[in-house]
């Protein structure tokens, strides 16, 4: 099997894991989430807007001091740009069916707050499989240091998420139940 194949399954995989864990706690709290953020008080952050069964982290974004951004996809194989986002802002389909701020100026995060099919203890995530988050993630720290938090069912953790060189690595990992420091 190729590494794309085996990336494929387990996205498949993990897609049925992450909508049985949604479907069974419809959303998890927050307040993890809201309680790793205060740590980064003032800070640029930036968020996602929540699709089928990710995980909702809204709230979360919503009790942020400091501004708060949400992705735009500017094209295929291109990193994201984050338009700053409010609990009020007026939303448009973007790329791919995310709701994004219809306008608004860009923000650069030191936080980013990054959705997910899985997750292993080493830090490492399985995504779509567009590869934005880890251009995007690579570019920022090209810039400068940035936190990146999974945020993600407990039910979404793999023993080991099948990687290659361009994966970009979490620092933090936020569940329903526990945060995770990889490496620790």
């Amino acid at each position: 099997m190729t590494l794309a194949e085996i990336k494929a399954a387990a996205r498949g995989a993990a897609f049925a894991r992450r909508k049985l864990a949604f479907t069974e706690r419809k959303q998890t709290d927050s307040s993890l989430l809201r309680d790793v953020l205060r740590t980064y008080i003032d800070c640029p952050l930036a968020g996602y807007m929540p699709m089928r069964t990710e995980v909702d982290c809204l709230p979360a974004m919503a009790a942020h001091s400091g501004p708060v951004g949400v992705p735009v996809i500017l094209g295929p194989g291109q990193a994201l740009r984050f338009r700053r986002w409010t609990p009020g802002a007026r939303l448009v389909p973007g790329d791919f069916g995310a709701l994004i701020p219809e306008v608004g100026d860009w923000v650069e995060p030191r936080v980013l707050v990054v959705p997910l099919l899985a997750f292993d203890r080493r830090g490492y995530r399985l995504g779509y499989g567009g590869g934005f988050y880890d251009r995007t993630l690579e570019g920022l720290r090209a810039r400068g240091p940035v936190t990146a938090i999974g945020f993600a069912f407990a039910a979404q953790e793999v023993p080991e998420v099948p990687t290659e060189p361009t994966d970009q690595r979490l620092d933090l990992i936020v569940t329903e139940s526990e945060a995770i420091t990889p490496g620790a």
